[in-house]
């Protein structure tokens, strides 16, 4: 059985991984997340709700997303047992800011992202 501490770092490694992976890296992406996963939030006045493939479709249709002041730095992670949160402050993705939330399981022995809610907290995407 894993310790918490070895439990904190595979979810570094899985956010590390979207991380990676956000920029055009859809392998990462999809060795991050659970099949079944989904993702919400709001970007200027676009709502989005969708399964977790149709982000790597965009992914894959528009690398480098980030900007060239791209950062990204996990605040918190928080785990009991097999179910947790991570939290990461992200900046300059889209030209813009974000908060993500994302909901983290280990399944069948391996932490994967479960889901993906985020915030909006700056910024101005491009076309809007």
């Amino acid at each position: 059985m894993a310790t918490y501490m070895e439990d904190l770092d595979a979810v570094r490694e899985v956010i590390q991984l979207y991380i990676d992976g956000s920029n055009g890296d859809v392998e990462k992406l999809k060795r991050a997340f659970h099949k079944d996963a989904h993702m919400m939030g709001h970007v200027g006045a676009m709502d989005t709700y969708f399964p977790i493939g149709d982000f790597f479709k965009m992914v894959e249709a528009n690398p480098g997303m980030a900007g060239p002041n791209y950062q990204a730095i996990i605040r918190t992670i928080d785990l009991a047992g097999d179910a947790g949160v991570a939290v990461l402050v992200e900046t300059d993705y889209l030209n813009c800011d974000f908060v993500d939330y994302f909901s983290v399981a280990r399944i069948d022995g391996r932490w994967q992202i479960t889901n993906k809610t985020y915030a909006h907290t700056a910024g101005t995407p491009p076309g809007q």
